[in-house]
């Protein structure tokens, strides 16, 4: 009877454990997500500002004051000499030659009243067109792709669940492989530069059986290649619209390792 009476004790200890660890893990699976922030570098170098703009004033008096001089501006020297010279009627000066030094410097600088620099907003910067490349050239861009999360979609860095056997860099080639094949990328490293976690809706809970989704964030820089129409919705964006787009907490996140423009 003893006996019988340990056993039923040993058998419901077992289940209880049992039933309480599935439990734990039930509550506290997450999805490993690896995302990809794909940056296309600016074209075109950024207007400076005044700080900028004086040290660069700066730096051009001092070249100047410290160089030597130039082939042209010594014959320009030496012309202006044989000139007075010639004045004096010094009969051992050179004869004037046809095209002078200062013959030149005015052609140079009329060629240059009539020079005007290339216009850097494009016809997409006056359409807006967000999905192109060859916008805001003196900015960064960040792409975003549209992505469904329960019953809602959101603009997010293209992103996929981690696959068995797979290491996180190899899921973020997968995901640009899959996401925009006919870009060609750089990573910046092996490692993840950014990190973020959330939780996801009840429903969605419910379905994936996982509390939410830890995201690892990889940089890459855009070499050459554009998205397809045929693919998902995506945008191009510049820092502020990044800004505006994304969810505060999210966009904290991806802004810590991004070079700030301002």
């Amino acid at each position: 009877m003893l006996t019988r009476y340990l056993k039923l004790i040993e058998n419901s200890s077992k289940h209880i454990l049992t039933r309480g660890f599935c439990s734990s893990v039930t509550a506290d699976k997450w999805d490993l997500i690896t995302a990809v922030c794909l940056e296309r570098k600016p074209i075109l170098t950024p207007p400076l500002n005044d700080l900028e703009q004086n040290f660069k004033s700066l730096l051009s008096q001092l070249e100047y004051e410290h160089s030597l001089k130039s082939n042209h501006e010594v014959r320009h020297e030496h012309e202006i000499k044989q000139q007075e010279l010639l004045k004096k009627g010094d009969t051992d000066a050179d004869i004037a030659m046809k095209e002078t030094a200062q013959d030149l410097l005015d052609a140079w600088n009329d060629e240059l009243s009539k020079f005007t620099f290339g216009s850097t907003i494009t016809e997409d910067d006056k359409s807006n067109n967000v999905k192109s490349l060859n916008r805001k050239l003196n900015k960064h861009l960040v792409l975003l792709v549209k992505h469904k999360l329960g019953k809602e979609t959101h603009f997010l860095l293209p992103q996929r669940i981690r696959q068995d056997g797979e290491a996180l860099r190899q899921t973020a080639e997968r995901v640009l492989q899959e996401t925009c094949p006919d870009v060609k990328a750089r990573f910046y490293s092996n490692a993840p530069s950014g990190f973020y976690k959330y939780k996801y809706p009840k429903h969605v809970q419910e379905e994936n059986k996982a509390v939410g989704a830890k995201v690892f964030i990889y940089l890459a820089r855009h070499c050459k290649g554009q998205l397809s129409d045929k693919g998902p919705e995506f945008k191009w964006l510049d820092r502020i619209e990044l800004k505006k787009e994304l969810n505060p907490n999210y966009h904290h996140s991806v802004s810590q390792f991004l070079i700030d423009e301002e």
